[in-house]
């Protein structure tokens, strides 16, 4: 299976918070998930822990890469660039990732790498991955938390992610 393609600094395993989530679904279409993941205007539909969507171009509600949008998740309003953006063409994995961040001092600055890979089984069923990693004061605090809010957030992304490209 394919994996998220992880820069040096959120590295699984060496940051302070780190949570992946995934779903295998049947009677959804790869294209059908792309477009309701890139389209920032369908997320509020689907997944209300994401609010106050702004693409620096406001004449276009879709991902590009190396796009810089901003939009508020857990509490946090958060500034983020597209680092990766491979739509699903010619049989390959689509991916998408974004670095995001909090600016502030030593108790609020965050950093965090979010990424979804989707891939078309042989038979038919899609496969969503998501992983996101976090270095910072802020994101240990969420980790010490049971159960971890992102962990339960980002699968509410995921199972949204699936009702609405059926």
């Amino acid at each position: 299976m394919k994996s998220i393609n992880w820069a040096t600094d959120y590295l699984p395993g060496t940051t302070d918070n780190f949570v992946s989530n995934e779903v295998i679904a049947s009677g959804i279409t790869l294209d059908a998930v792309w477009a309701n993941l890139v389209d920032t205007s369908q997320w509020t539909t689907y997944y209300d822990n994401a609010t106050n969507i702004k693409l620096d171009d406001p004449r276009d509600t879709t991902l590009h890469f190396g796009e810089h949008f901003r939009f508020d998740t857990f509490g946090f309003p958060i500034d983020a660039q597209v680092m990766e953006l491979v739509a699903p063409t010619d049989g390959q994995v689509a991916r998408l990732a974004w670095h995001g961040w909090q600016n502030g001092d030593a108790d609020t600055q965050f950093d965090v790498y979010h990424a979804f890979v989707i891939e078309r089984f042989a038979d038919g069923r899609i496969r969503l991955l998501t992983q996101e990693s976090q270095v910072g004061k802020p994101a240990a605090e969420l980790a010490a938390q049971t159960p971890n809010p992102m962990l339960n957030g980002h699968q509410a992304w995921l199972d949204g992610l699936v009702k609405a490209s059926r």
